[in-house]
């Protein structure tokens, strides 16, 4: 029995494990494949794709998740893109939305089957992704006044993401692959 016991343990960390590198590959995709510059300032940022897929982890499969693929993912896009100093930011940035999203859609047994907080969780995490990379570009900038053309962009992406992720997150839990989850 023990063997056993060990085999499927072992089993799951695998499957997780590979879960987890793919959702961390499909955001960073994601954010790299298609993506839109801002004209609103130089820091003005991008309206990507990434940040759908940031919240389809995390209501999917949970915080964990949704904090990994979100952090390492766009992390990556970061340091291949030319963002390389934004990659530290990004990744704590994207990391607590992405746990904050899961949190909240997960949480007292949902698993990401209520919409509504689904949508808790996303408006939630927004304040704490901008709080941190407003925090990051007055140090980086040494004001605190040329962050806000920043929040502008921001808003953009995760308004798109949510537009995306919302209807996309409730057609994929009908599946029964996500109904197990």
């Amino acid at each position: 029995m023990e063997n056993t016991a060990s085999y499927t343990s072992t089993r799951k960390r695998t499957f997780n494990l590979i879960i987890t590198a793919m959702l961390i590959a499909l955001v960073f995709v994601a954010t790299l494949m298609l993506n839109i510059r801002l004209p609103f300032a130089s820091n003005g940022g991008l309206v990507h794709l990434g940040t759908a897929m940031l919240f389809l982890a995390s209501i999917l499969f949970g915080p964990k998740k949704g904090a990994m693929a979100g952090a390492v993912g766009m992390a990556l896009f970061d340091l291949v893109s030319g963002w390389t100093l934004w990659a530290p930011f990004t990744f704590i940035a994207r990391g607590l939305q992405g746990y904050i999203v899961g949190r909240f859609a997960w949480a007292n047994g949902r698993k990401g089957n209520s919409i509504v907080f689904n949508t808790i969780g996303i408006i939630l995490g927004l304040p704490v992704m901008l709080a941190v990379y407003y925090v990051c570009e007055g140090i980086l900038y040494g004001n605190w006044y040329a962050p806000l053309a920043s929040i502008p962009g921001n808003l953009l992406q995760n308004a798109v993401g949510i537009v995306i992720a919302l209807p996309v997150a409730a057609i994929l839990k009908r599946i029964k692959f996500f109904e197990k989850m």
